[in-house]
Order: C-alpha cells, then structure tokens, then sequence
C-alpha cells in the first residue's frame, strides 16, 4: 500500500467514527462469513428531511482487518443526509474513496461494506431488515459467531 493510503487507514482505526451498536435503529444489516472470520454489521437511522427519508446516522461494527475497520469508519461518515437510493447506488469503491484507491488485495474490504449497507437498505422502506428479524431483536455480531456449531474436520492421509 502507499505510504499515504497506510496513513489514512492508521489514523481511521485509531479515531473510527461511528463505531459500536446503536439502540433504536431503523434497519441493521449484516455480511460476512464466521467461517472466515470477516464479518461486518451496520445500523441505520432515518430521518424527514424536506419530505424526504433520509439517513440521519449509520454505525457499524466489525471482525475484520484493519482496512474494513477505515472504510466503514468513513463510509458511515459519507451516508449522512443519503436518501435510501442514493446510498444504495454507491460501490464499495465510492465508499473507500476519502481512503484513496485500496489495493486489489484490500478491494473486498470495501464490498464488504457495501454488501452490510445493502443488506440493512433493502429491507428499509418497512424499517425491517432483511433477516426479517426486527433490529430490537437481531442477535450482536459477537452473537452470531457464538451461536455457530463447531465445524468437524476430516484428515485424511493419502500415502
């Protein structure tokens, strides 16, 4: 990564705005896999705004790398005052883009966003989220690796 790009990712994870759950929110969505380990959950709020619905605040938390943690940490900074379709039509690279353009490598980090704001936005107009659950209700991310069986692995030796 440059050297410029590494700076405005350090200085997002040491200042992340918008971190942690929020309480009365009007949609949650989450993305990732506890597989894997990357996983990402995001809360929104709207607000009437000139007759509009638009977004008054998003949060979001994460187990992800470090790169997850700056995108979402300005993503959620850019949403605010977004009606739902002007959100939904912004890509993971929009989102990144105050953090300048991420490496191939780092690229799923911002689609990891995308997908968490696209997953909490589609279930929106109704104010439910897409797992049909009702964000009072929805487990904490911590929740959802807790309640997951433990995966069975299979060796097998080939001689």
């Amino acid at each position: 990564m440059k050297d410029d790009l590494e700076k405005r990712i350090e200085e997002a994870v040491k200042n992340p705005q918008n971190l942690g759950e929020m309480k009365n929110a009007d949609a949650i969505g989450t993305v990732g896999s506890a597989d894997c380990g990357d996983m990402l959950r995001m809360w929104v709020k709207f607000k009437e705004e000139d007759g509009r619905k638009v977004i008054d605040r998003a949060t979001f938390q994460t187990f992800g790398c470090q790169t997850a943690i700056a995108v979402a940490s300005v993503a959620t900074q850019m949403l605010a005052g977004k009606t739902i379709a002007e959100a939904m039509s912004m890509s993971g690279e929009e989102l990144a883009a105050p953090l300048g353009a991420l490496p191939p490598v780092k690229i799923h980090c911002a689609q990891l966003v995308e997908g968490a704001l696209r997953s909490a936005l589609s279930g929106a107009p109704t104010a439910v989220p897409v797992t049909g659950q009702s964000p009072a209700s929805s487990p904490t991310l911590i929740e959802s690796f807790a309640g997951r069986p433990a995966a069975k692995l299979k060796i097998v030796l080939d001689s």
